[in-house]
């Protein structure tokens, strides 16, 4: 696949060599226009990729505690505080002393929350839709699934590591 680079008014054909072949170039470079629209469809509510899917999964998980919003996010726990804090100052989340854990803070989506968040998760719908407008409703569900099983492969990569 060759790629136009427009310079000073100039097309010409860009050769990406072995960059062509490697489905994580392809993948990255599908990540940086899927985060743009992302941003693009969120900016009403300064909302970011990894601040929505936060509350997403507080929203599910009534009385999440920090460490576990951390974990499931793959981010260390202060990256997960500053995420809660960014989502308090809205006032789409609350802390509040922990049922199961007296030393730990459970989380909890506001009323204020849910209501922004059933907007927020429509807009984010349509994107999906958009970014996937290319592919029929059989080979949306077929990229979902191949994506997921490259993703439930990561022991093997680490394996692989390891063996160097």
């Amino acid at each position: 696949m060759l790629h136009n680079n427009v310079q000073s008014g100039a097309t010409r054909a860009i050769d990406l060599g072995l960059l062509e072949t490697l489905v994580g170039y392809g993948v990255r470079r599908l990540q940086l226009k899927v985060f743009d629209d992302f941003l693009r469809s969120l900016r009403p509510w300064s909302m970011t990729p990894a601040r929505f899917s936060a509350l997403v999964i507080i929203e599910k998980n009534p009385d999440l505690k920090l460490t576990e919003l951390a974990r499931v996010l793959g981010v260390a726990r202060s990256g997960a505080v500053t995420l809660v804090d960014a989502l308090e100052e809205p006032g789409y989340v609350a802390r509040h002393a922990s049922p199961t854990d007296g030393r730990a803070f459970g989380l909890r989506i506001t009323a204020k929350g849910k209501n922004a968040l059933a907007k927020m998760s429509a807009a984010v719908e349509a994107h999906d839709r958009r970014m996937t407008a290319a592919l029929s409703v059989a080979e949306r569900v077929q990229l979902k699934e191949l994506l997921d099983r490259v993703l439930d492969s990561e022991s093997k990569w680490e394996a692989t590591e390891d063996a160097r």
